[in-house]
């Protein structure tokens, strides 16, 4: 868990004993208070999302290489290798993958994990689907690792091309927003392992 992440969870703490305080005024008939309660709490929870899209304009995009684990927490993704098939309009991407875990006592899982091609232009190529492959989201235990592979089908004019991947929430939903530094999709520069 990074700083930028308990940083989060104290302001969403904030946040309801804020909220909760205001409205306890409200119903106590406190209005002037309650509304001087809600636009402190504006004022603050406005610079705080934008230090957190300030901090993601100037934070440097991350590319991890093939090869290198990308971990989230303890649960950690490696692009092994990358195989591309050329035909008339598309190119096949076929990406070997490693799944593994750090977490050193409990098992786990990444649940409702994701993964796609980007290209330079923000396009998202999801996987073709395969049910016989290991799912993201299988439950790992302390130190284990699976492998697998996706295979990915885009056009052959796509350039830039990398992999983005997460759980939890869909790529650049509500919480890559309101975790500082997380919102690096907004401006086209999203963490990735980069293919292309």
């Amino acid at each position: 868990m990074s700083l930028f992440d308990l940083l989060f969870l104290l302001a969403f703490l904030s946040s309801v004993i804020t909220l909760a305080v205001a409205a306890v005024a409200a119903i106590r008939g406190q209005r002037p208070t309650a509304l001087r309660i809600l636009r402190v709490y504006g004022t603050c929870a406005a610079g705080y999302l934008l230090a957190g899209i300030a901090v993601s304009f100037l934070k440097p995009q991350r590319v991890i290489p093939v090869g290198e684990p990308w971990c989230l927490d303890d649960w950690c993704l490696t692009a092994e290798k990358v195989s591309r098939t050329p035909a008339a309009a598309r190119i096949s991407y076929q990406v070997g993958l490693r799944i593994s875990s750090r977490a050193g006592r409990v098992a786990q899982r990444a649940s409702g994990a994701w993964i796609y091609l980007i290209d330079d232009r923000g396009h998202l190529y999801s996987p073709d689907p395969d049910p016989s492959a290991v799912p993201l989201d299988v439950l790992l235990q302390p130190g284990e690792s699976v492998t697998t592979s996706r295979v990915f089908e885009v056009p052959s004019g796509a350039r830039g091309l990398g992999l983005v991947t997460g759980h939890g929430g869909p790529y650049c939903g509500p919480m890559d927003i309101l975790i500082i530094g997380s919102a690096s999709c907004l401006f086209k520069k999203p963490a990735m392992i980069r293919i292309e």
